[in-house]
């Protein structure tokens, strides 16, 4: 079969030709928005997060039979198309759950302990912490959005500092009880936290989800974190909330030099181990599609529309 990947790296392309050696393969560095100009015939497509899957794009795509995107999230992927076609989808859930939980971690330490501040200041010989003094996390109540992957990640983690937890999701999940978090209502979860730590996938149910309305419920020194997606953060929000924010992804970058918020470019992901597992859950998506056999990350989005 054809496979076209895009996006890829020297690395990933070595382990996709090493493990799909009777297969044709096609590599792109470029998004498949950049690099597909015309028609082709490809049978299987693998992108990432910055291909936007589109009507358009999937017209030059008259062969194809499986869409994989090698992330977690899937709001990228927006086509009436894909239902048309009922063409096979799917992600690599459950790989960033340590990396991105950790990250998250070290966002809020950054702003409780101004470690960003004290280093740069040492550089430049300047040893003064006068007017850093920071906060502990130890008894402080930890609220979070979701409990997923990551999010469950985040909750040991949490527990594991002493701090409080509190926490509501779509459903309840067996963490809960074994960790001892409180499962309540969302607008409860942001009133209790000193930390809110959003964990949440980007869909029509969770744009927006903290907004002018309820983030009114805040405590007015609450710190929020959000690893997730940008627009689960009313656009507003951005540019009027005094709250600390620790961003590594947000809906404008225009709002990224304001003194409340920390942003760090979408790279919550990025440790050696977690690109290892997006490959290697990549891999055995594609094996699944290739044996016709049941595929273990399928999104099914052509039975739902949860993500347009």
């Amino acid at each position: 079969m054809k496979i076209a990947f895009f996006e890829t790296k020297p690395e990933e392309k070595a382990f996709f030709q090493e493990h799909l050696k009777e297969q044709e393969l096609f590599f792109f560095e470029e998004t498949v928005n950049e690099a597909l100009k015309e028609m082709q015939e490809y049978d299987a497509v693998s992108v990432f997060v910055h291909s936007r899957i589109t009507d358009e794009i999937l017209e030059k795509l008259p062969a194809l039979k499986y869409l994989q995107t090698r992330s977690t999230g899937y709001d990228h992927i927006k086509c009436d198309t894909l239902y048309r076609r009922g063409l096979l989808v799917s992600n690599v859930a459950g790989y960033g759950g340590p990396a991105v939980a950790e990250f998250a971690f070290s966002l809020l330490l950054n702003a409780t302990r101004h470690t960003h501040m004290a280093l740069q200041r040492t550089k430049q010989n300047n040893f003064d912490y006068s007017d850093l003094q920071g906060m502990e996390i130890s008894g402080k109540t930890l609220g979070i959005l979701g409990l997923g992957t990551i999010g469950s990640q985040m909750a040991q983690i949490g527990k594991g500092f002493g701090m409080k937890v509190v926490a509501c999701s779509r459903t309840k999940k067996p963490i809960v009880d074994a960790l001892g978090i409180d499962f309540c209502d969302l607008d409860s979860v942001i009133a209790q936290s000193d930390i809110l730590m959003l964990a949440l996938p980007l869909t029509p149910a969770t744009k927006n989800i903290l907004n002018e309305k309820n983030a009114a419920g805040l405590k007015k020194d609450a710190i929020i974190v959000n690893t997730a997606r940008g627009e689960l953060i009313e656009d507003v929000l951005y540019g009027r909330m005094k709250n600390i924010l620790c961003l590594d992804v947000i809906s404008d970058i225009k709002y990224i030099h304001r003194n409340n918020i920390l942003y760090t470019p979408h790279m919550a992901y990025y440790t050696k181990e977690a690109l290892q597992r997006i490959m290697q859950i990549s891999l055995e998506n594609m094996k699944a599609f290739l044996a016709d056999r049941q595929l273990p990350n399928c999104l099914k989005l052509a039975c739902n529309r949860e993500y347009s």
